[in-house]
């Protein structure tokens, strides 16, 4: 699979690292029980079709983005910095 890296260009999905679901809310620092956080770090859906992520270019500029991708066809669909 090629991930376009909005800084490098398109580069082999080898360089990122997938970080995280782009659709959850973060709660506030400080605030919320912990179960809130614990909700927040630990669970998450496993969506079938378009899904927005964040990925990390760990072996280029280094620099965290958010990309649009099909998880069912790993087809990407757009991405933004």
């Amino acid at each position: 699979m090629k991930i376009p890296c909005p800084h490098c260009g398109e580069r082999d999905v080898a360089e990122f690292r997938y970080g995280s679901d782009a659709t959850k809310t973060r709660p506030v620092h400080g605030k919320g029980t912990q179960k809130i956080w614990h909700d927040y770090v630990f669970l998450f859906e496993n969506p079938k079709g378009p899904h927005e992520e964040y990925w990390h270019h760990v072996l280029g500029c280094r620099q965290w983005f958010k990309l649009k991708r099909n998880t069912a066809t790993n087809e990407i669909l757009g991405g933004e910095q």
